[in-house]
């Protein structure tokens, strides 16, 4: 909770500093790099600090954090704050680096604000960052005391003991713990991160969604080729892509991730777009596995019949599922087979044409902008917003605004 000498700080400038705040976390980045070129090497997302989307991320934290403290000064935001937590644990994040944060996002406030940083206004400010970070710092201490290691360090080699082309752009990487002992169990939904060495030295991490079912004695990932025209925001996969092959190690983290298929017999709504199909597929995997007669909507959009990773997977564990039904959408469904099941349209994924049971509980996965207009349908249609549960691969763009 905000305190009663803060708040009216906070609301009268959370203006002027949202206004700024892309300017602000722009400034701190090249301070806290310059400062720990490390961090950059090895824990921050290269391709997400050359396209901007970090930067973009941590302006909506703050800003959305401020003023959620504001809104709802006796309720913390938990669904917001456990979504950056689980990012976090899973790139080995710890306590004593959201000092180092603070440092050098107080000097890029000071530096951009100039006169209006007031002695007021940077306790106000240095007051709400750490209610924010040490929110951040508690939860991430349990899920690291969870999965049984310390903080920081979730870490093991895996040997890829199968590599499976799914399309010509996605990959699958079966992974087994290089000591022989089992992959260990994870939730329906969660991600993992992987270390890669890069030819020039840098170690980057990426989170790619667990593919498969818990379990069983091995995960599987599964890696889309990140194409872009300038940058190096693909680099990771490219590597994975061009150069893992099966005898080789990786090192991977403990499974996260707060997008996980809660326990019930009540309808399910899965909706996936793209690559986003991954968490879905491991739920499916799931209830599957456990003989489920759940009702499950199984929606799916994609580019086309060719781009769509696991296809085939995703119609066979439909079929076994005695409640469920399977709505895909291609935008162009050039030489489309006849479908195994389900039903299969042109175009972009319209939910408004499907009926949806009542009290369904909700699982999106995949771009924004897909993820912005299912939710807004759903809204729309009576679904309350506590039931809509949604997974971002990347920087959180949408944190503020969900």
């Amino acid at each position: 909770m905000l305190s009663e000498q803060s708040t009216p700080v906070i609301r009268a400038t959370l203006p002027a500093v949202g206004a700024a705040i892309q300017d602000i976390t722009s400034l701190f980045y090249t301070k806290l790099f310059d400062a720990h070129p490390e961090l950059l090497r090895d824990l921050f997302n290269r391709g997400n600090q050359a396209n901007g989307e970090q930067k973009q991320a941590l302006a909506g934290s703050i800003a959305a954090f401020a003023g959620m403290l504001l809104e709802h000064p006796d309720r913390r935001p938990d669904a917001m704050l456990n979504r950056i937590a689980h990012k976090h644990a899973s790139l080995g994040v710890t306590a004593d680096q959201y000092k180092i944060v603070n440092e050098h996002l107080f000097a890029a406030i000071a530096e951009v604000l100039g006169d209006a940083v007031t002695p007021e206004v940077a306790a106000a400010w240095d007051e709400v960052y750490w209610l924010m970070a040490n929110a951040l710092i508690a939860i991430e201490a349990r899920l690291y005391e969870e999965a049984g290691s310390v903080p920081g360090d979730t870490w093991r080699r895996m040997e890829i003991v199968e590599r499976t082309a799914e399309t010509a752009e996605v990959l699958s990487l079966t992974l087994r713990p290089a000591d022989g002992g089992p992959a260990g169990p994870f939730h329906p939904g969660q991600y993992v991160s992987v270390q890669v060495e890069l030819p020039d030295g840098a170690r980057q991490i990426r989170q790619y969604s667990l593919s498969a079912a818990p379990g069983r004695p091995d995960w599987r990932i599964t890696v889309k080729r990140v194409r872009e025209a300038t940058g190096p925001a693909g680099e990771v996969s490219h590597q994975l892509h061009d150069h893992a092959r099966v005898g080789d190690l990786l090192t991977v983290s403990a499974p996260f991730g707060d997008l996980t298929l809660l326990d019930g017999t009540g309808p399910l709504l899965l909706a996936s777009a793209g690559i986003g199909s991954t968490p879905m597929l491991s739920m499916l995997n799931h209830l599957a596995a456990a003989g489920s007669s759940r009702p499950v909507t199984v929606v799916h959009a994609d580019r086309s019949p060719a781009d769509h990773a696991h296809r085939a997977e995703l119609h066979e564990l439909v079929g076994t599922l005695p409640g469920a039904d399977l709505h895909v959408w291609y935008e162009d469904p050039a030489e489309q087979p006849a479908p195994a099941t389900g039903t299969v349209r042109t175009g972009r994924a319209d939910l408004d044409a499907l009926t949806l049971p009542e009290g369904v509980t909700a699982y999106l996965c995949g771009p924004v902008p897909f993820l912005r207009a299912v939710r807004g349908g759903l809204l729309r249609r009576g679904v309350p917003a506590h039931a809509i549960h949604y997974e971002v691969f990347g920087p959180d763009l949408w944190l503020g605004q969900s």
